[in-house]
């Protein structure tokens, strides 16, 4: 049995994917504590939930909800971090996310066999730990140094992150990402070999199948942590004018003063009654939450680069609770429409008329409809399942856990490093 750490930059809850990654590793017999940053009350309430009936344990290495008297001081030093980077090009590790300097103190205590990065503060600290002999891995759920849109590029150190993806790939044994091609793209970028693809699906669930609607009520479903602007939503409220009925329109996820303002101006005319937007819920009520729509909508765009190449967790969620699904061409989407092409249709990112005839398409014709549902009930249970990714996963922890006890007299290998230059940053950087 091997000590397992895992680092996250923020609440549990919002992170299915080392959730996943913790319930495997955990029953495979392992002693897994996965360590993230707490600050919304009501998120807490849903961790404290979510961690009942685990197996593993989760510790906040900072809490900086409402009311802590570490609250000013983290947002102090974080805005301080904005403005060094913004005036003089000065790279801190609490630019890269909250509780950065906390994460490694606890993983310096924690001394685990292997520590697994989630974040882009992992990064740094995954580096650091690897100066220190410490055996550490790294999930690429998103390409972090190509993982924003073209008005915050600006005010992040992209170079700094490059470099810190670099070192963690050339030196890490437990290397995962989201799709082959957000491996492939790595693997070029950076003159390595290919992580490991975990696709980020879910543990198969029985629901009950849906009632039959009839055009007049079919509902067009789309989440997300955050509903706003650049996630693909204006390519949907462009397409609603081209649809010939009107059917219904379900939004998911938290949506901000700011952005419920953006949403009403994005609604066209005639449509803000069959608009609905909901909020956020536990994990565990999602799936039932989606099952009661007929259409997934997964509209990811090619800018910025990750999200053209991977596959986010709503299209395998719509698989999951057996809705049909209609997304965008990108890179990564293509390569499930390969691997199941009856699920739905691909759309060309930034064609709305497209949007709406493949969505008319599904509506009008009810058979095609539940075939594309079945199709999808089909792939997330023969391929896109947990049960079928997480056996990945446990080989690579394996592959990377340092030796076991009987074989602890031998040496271990010493870490070589890649001949491959990297350029030097032209920011300056405090470890």
């Amino acid at each position: 049995m091997a000590r397992i750490l895992i680092l996250i930059g923020g609440h549990c809850c919002t992170a299915p994917r080392p959730q996943k990654e913790a319930d495997t590793l955990a029953a495979a017999g392992h002693k897994v504590t996965v360590a993230g940053v707490w600050f919304d009350p009501d998120l807490v309430r849903r961790d404290q939930d979510l961690l009942q009936d685990r197996a593993w344990t989760f510790c906040p290495v900072l809490d900086f909800r409402p009311g802590r008297r570490s609250r000013l001081g983290v947002r102090l030093q974080a805005n301080l971090a904005r403005r060094l980077f913004g005036r003089f090009g000065l790279a801190t590790p609490a630019l890269l996310g909250y509780g950065a300097r906390r994460m490694l103190q606890f993983a310096q205590t924690h001394r685990a066999d292997l520590t697994i990065v989630h974040s882009e503060a992992g990064l740094w600290v995954g580096q650091q730990l690897l100066r220190q002999g410490y055996a550490v891995g790294v999930d690429f759920e998103d390409w972090f140094s190509h993982d924003l849109l073209p008005a915050a590029r600006q005010q992040r150190p992209l170079q700094w992150l490059g470099e810190l993806e670099a070192d963690l790939l050339r030196h890490c044994g437990y290397r995962l990402t989201t799709s082959q091609a957000m491996a492939e793209a790595i693997a070029r970028h950076y003159d390595v070999t290919p992580p490991t693809v975990v696709y980020n699906v879910f543990p198969q669930v029985k629901l009950e199948q849906p009632q039959v609607r009839t055009y007049s009520n079919l509902r067009l479903h789309w989440f997300s942590q955050t509903i706003g602007p650049g996630r693909g939503l204006e390519l949907l409220f462009e397409a609603l004018p081209h649809l010939t009925m009107l059917v219904e329109v379900h939004l998911r996820g938290t949506c901000s003063s700011a952005n419920q303002t953006w949403l009403a101006h994005q609604i066209p005319l005639g449509w803000a009654n069959h608009v609905h937007i909901h909020p956020t819920v536990p994990n565990d009520e999602l799936p039932i939450r989606i099952a009661e729509n007929d259409i997934g909508l997964a509209l990811e765009q090619v800018d910025p680069p990750s999200r053209d190449l991977t596959v986010t967790n709503k299209l395998f969620q719509y698989l999951q609770a057996g809705l049909a699904v209609i997304a965008t061409d990108t890179a990564g989407q293509r390569e499930v429409f390969q691997q199941a092409p009856a699920i739905g249709h691909l759309v060309a990112v930034g064609d709305g008329q497209a949007l709406a005839t493949a969505i008319e398409d599904l509506v009008c014709n009810p058979a095609r409809l539940q075939a594309a549902k079945a199709a999808a009930r089909h792939a997330a249970q023969s391929r896109f399942s947990w049960e079928v990714e997480e056996k990945t996963l446990l080989a690579a922890a394996e592959m990377a856990l340092p030796p076991a006890p009987s074989d602890v007299n031998q040496p271990a290998p010493a870490l070589i490093p890649n001949p491959n230059h990297i350029t030097p940053l032209p920011t300056r950087r405090i470890a």
